[in-house]
This record gives structure tokens, sequence and C-alpha cells, in this order.
């Protein structure tokens, strides 16, 4: 008999049509049902493991509640818990609910040794699976996991013991992973966990990387790469890690539309062994902005939000004199999505576009010093200055995207990456749209010691100016905006809740506490404007203003 090792995962739910995801034991059918909707497919084959992926079309408005079969005999749900359901909103409700985090290290029962807060992932699926149990679950329209969801080179040590019995790579480091059967573990280590398994069975779920998923700074610059393209194991590894990334994460995050448009699934599906295909296009995906940039971000329509989840990893422009978050290609694209008719647009990026001003204007100095000594870039490999400002001229770029945006009543720049969380309000000049970046970090991870006070200090408005100044004397240029916080940042694991209502738009972060209870740390009114404005002409660029 078949066994289901992982799964089902609930990804895509566009109109009433649902991506679901499976990992099987073997090569098998798999059968999905739900409200007299019946589909069944072949699982297909890559690097020795078995995935499935089933596309239910036609399913009515409400909760579905689905079973599902390998080979004609069920495996999900288990006895012990409530049915999963795909949920398929009213085409005329426009309110969305967002919930978001990144940064999670497996599950806080493998880490709790390792001195980590409450895994609030786990604490959020057992809030909602209770409320499940209960009949009185209020589901969330859509997960968003915006970047390590696995840690590829911090291990569990149960995690290490397991890597120490297995045949590797000769030169592999005994802390990290390289091949496509450990990161497969990683996965498992991360997602078995039964709440767990059945949040991600329930709830629409879209995922992006971060460097973790390859290594720490993966892609943070050319020296970074050249030196990790030196190491005997750096071939296995990211062939591996993107090979893995696409079919755990990636593949759920499109929707059957462009499922069929994608080039990659297209020579998936049309059957054999997938491993030489996997293999092919993870290492012509592996060079950053290469010819044919593999366009790993996506969008998702919720009633009348638009989320565009960006990509700040994969397609790094790495050219010393003209380095960017993305190739021009991907940029026009995301002009063309932030043009859409919405009421309230997200965008949601691994790495926090406003940092704490003092580190932003700090990492934009060390940019326009490895442009012109190569003593600096060891400084920003060294302290991880690889955010929006130490990236080019791509903090600009999209400051004065946000600020040509028109019509939404908000524009919410998602982030995660450090390990500390908080809202900024963002003056754009030009903007008229409130905007705010929102940052959450981590689900399960920590910053301790000398590094959370300097992060502290980073947000002392009392710095801001004198970093400003040092940015100034040399020659950074003044940005188009304005940030601050109202409440200083929580550090602790977190994860938020985006809420919008008509033109009305509030955050929530919570955070977990012993025990696995989640209480509000942080929350904020981003918009209180319930109909839609007036159409009014876009006014003149304001005078531009620093950070602070």
């Amino acid at each position: 008999m078949a066994n289901l090792l992982l799964g089902p995962l609930l990804r895509r739910v566009d109109g009433d049509q649902a991506v679901i995801w499976v990992q099987t034991d073997r090569p098998v059918q798999v059968t999905v049902a739900a409200a007299g909707v019946t589909v069944t497919s072949d699982t297909f084959t890559a690097f020795g493991t078995h995935i499935g992926v089933a596309v239910l079309s036609g399913l009515p408005v409400g909760a579905n509640p689905y079973t599902v079969s390998l080979d004609g005999a069920p495996v999900w749900p288990p006895p012990e818990l409530p049915p999963s359901v795909v949920t398929v909103r009213d085409p005329a409700d426009g309110d969305a609910t967002i919930v978001f985090g990144s940064c999670r290290e497996a599950t806080g029962r493998t880490h709790a040794a390792r001195g980590h807060d409450p895994d609030v992932l786990e604490a959020l699926a057992a809030r909602l699976l209770a409320g499940a149990r209960t009949g009185q679950a209020a589901l969330p329209d859509l997960l968003a996991l915006i970047g390590d969801q696995i840690y590829a080179d911090e291990l569990s040590a149960p995690t290490v013991a397991w890597l120490a019995e297995q045949e590797r790579h000769p030169q592999a480091p005994p802390r990290q992973v390289v091949g496509f059967a450990e990161y497969v573990h990683l996965y498992h280590e991360s997602w078995t966990d039964p709440e767990v398994r059945w949040l991600l069975s329930t709830v629409p779920t879209v995922m992006v990387f971060d460097d973790h998923e390859i290594i720490d700074d993966w892609n943070s610059s050319a020296g970074w790469l050249a030196a990790a393209r030196r190491e005997p194991w750096w071939d296995e590894r990211i062939t591996a890690g993107l090979a893995s990334y696409w079919l755990f994460q990636h593949l759920g995050n499109l929707t059957p539309a462009q499922l069929e448009r994608d080039p990659v699934w297209t020579r998936v599906r049309a059957g054999g062994d997938a491993t030489a295909v996997l293999t092919e296009f993870a290492r012509r995906a592996s060079t950053p902005a290469g010819d044919e940039p593999y366009q790993w971000g996506y969008t998702v329509d919720v009633g009348r939000t638009r989320l565009i989840m960006m990509d700040c990893r994969g397609n790094r422009v790495l050219d010393r004199a003209r380095r960017r978050m993305w190739p021009q290609e991907h940029w026009d694209a995301l002009a063309r999505q932030a043009a859409a008719d919405c009421d309230h647009l997200v965008l949601a990026c691994s790495l926090p576009w406003l940092l704490a001003p003092v580190i932003h204007h700090g990492e934009a100095v060390i940019e326009v010093l490895a442009a012109r000594h190569g003593g600096a870039e060891k400084l920003r490999q060294k302290y991880d200055l690889e955010h929006w400002a130490a990236v080019g001229d791509s903090f600009d770029e999209l400051t004065a995207l946000i600020a040509g945006v028109r019509g939404p009543a908000t524009v919410s720049v998602l982030g995660g990456d450090v390990h500390h969380s908080y809202v900024a309000r963002a003056d754009v000049a030009g903007a008229t749209a409130q905007v705010h970046q929102i940052v959450c970090s981590p689900l399960h991870q920590s910053v301790r010691g000398v590094m959370r006070t300097l992060l502290r200090l980073g947000w002392w408005r009392v710095l801001s100016g004198p970093a400003w100044l040092v940015a100034r004397a040399f020659g950074v240029p003044r940005p188009r905006v304005r940030w601050r916080t109202g409440r200083p940042p929580y550090f602790g694991t977190a994860v938020a809740t985006l809420t919008h209502r008509g033109r009305s738009a509030d955050v929530l972060i919570e955070g977990a506490h012993p025990g696995g209870r989640l209480t509000p740390v942080l929350q904020h009114r981003l918009a209180d404007t319930p109909t839609a404005p007036t159409p009014a002409p876009a006014p003149a660029p304001a005078p531009a203003a620093t950070g602070s």
C-alpha cells in the first residue's frame, strides 16, 4: 500500500480552482475529491522523489471538505484531525485576510534546546485547529511564507546526526545539507508536525525563498558568488537547492493557468523521470539574471487586494557596475502588475525595503565604497549588508515605483529576514496611497546579544541624522522617502495578520509565549477610508526627504 509522506498542501486557490500538492513513497495515482468534484492524476518522479499535483475545478463557494486517496486507498484526513477544506471565496467579496511571516527553523519541539522562543507557526496551527474542532474556525484567506522556510546551513542536532549516517559528497560541510535527499529531509522536518501539516492542508499557502534555502548571503555579490563556486560541493548544493525549491515550494505558487504556461512544468508533465529536466533547469537558473531568467515572482489576487511576491535572491544582477535586485524585464513586469485595479497593493519580499535608518544608511555607504574599493566588499560579506540600499539603485527604483502607484488606498511592503518585527510609516514623495513597511520575522529563529543591541540602536532617531550626513559625504543620493516606527521593534517569534475591509486596512503582529499562546505585540491602523475616493490627478513630486 502506498504511503503519503508529505502533504496534502493546499496551495493556490484561484476562483473555483485549487492546486493540491502531495509527496508519496512510490509512483501512484492520486485522487482528490471535494464537493462532488473528483480528480485523479499520476505522480511524477525526480531524484527518486514522487510528487503529485491535483487540480480541482468547478468547486462551489464556501468551505469544501476534501479527501485524498492513493491508488484508491484513503490516506487523508487521518481520524484524529478535522477534515481539511478548500474554501472558495464569493467573487463579490472584496475583503482579504492575509497571514504572513518568515524565517522558521524546523519545529519548536526539535529546536527547544537552541534557546528560541516558541514556534509561532505551530501556535497559529494549534489555534486554528482548536477552532475547527469546535466549529469556530475563522480561517485566513492566505498564508504567505516570505523566506527561509528551511535552513540548509543551520541544522538541528537530529539532522546533523542523520547526515553523519548518509553517503555524502566527500567534502560536504558536516553541518550543512548538500544533496537533494538531504533537502527533502529538511522539508519533512519542517512540515510533518501534525498541527502544521493540517494548517498547510487547509489554508491556501504561497512561498518565496530567501538565502537560507540555499546558503547564508546567497547571491549577495559577484565576489560572494565567485567564492562559493570555488567550493567543491557548490554545484551539487545549488542544483539540489533550486530543484527541491521548485518542487516543494514554487510549483504550488502557480495557478492552474500559470502551470499550463510554465516551461519547466510543461517538460516535467510530459512524462518520464524528471531528474534530468530539473537538473538542467536548476543549473541554468543558478546563474543570476542569465540569458533567460526564470520568473520566480508571481501575483495573487484576494478580493480587492493584489499581492505581488517579489524574488530578491534568484535573479540579482551582480555586475559591479550595475547591481540590481533583478533584470530590467522583471522590473517592467513588476510595474505592469502594480498598475492593477485594486483597493490595496501588497509588495512582499524576503528582504525589508526600509530597515532601521542607521543600518540603511550604513549599507548604502558600503555599496558606494564597494564599487570603488575591494576592501569594502569584505565588509559587505562579513556583516550581511545585502538589503535594498546595498544593491545598486534598486532601493530608489522600488521607491519610485511605489510613488507612481495610483488607485489603491494602501501600499504595504512586507518583509522578513532580520529577526525582529516592526511597522514603519513611509512618507514617499509623490505617493497618493498610505505606505508602510511591515516586517514580521522570525516564525522560529532568534537574534540575541550584540546584534540585538545594534538593531535597537539602528532605530534611534538621535543617530539617524548623523548617519545620513555620513552617507551624504560619501555621495549617497538623498532618498525620496522618510520613515519611522510608532513603537519600538519587537524581538521574539511572531506572525502577522494583514486585514483589508473595504479600503480600510489594519495589521496585527502576535508573539508566541511559553505554552504556545499567541498574544498581540504590535497593532497598527494602516488606512481608515471605507469608500473609494474621487479620482484626482497625480500630484507633482514633493521635495525629497531623508529616512529618519
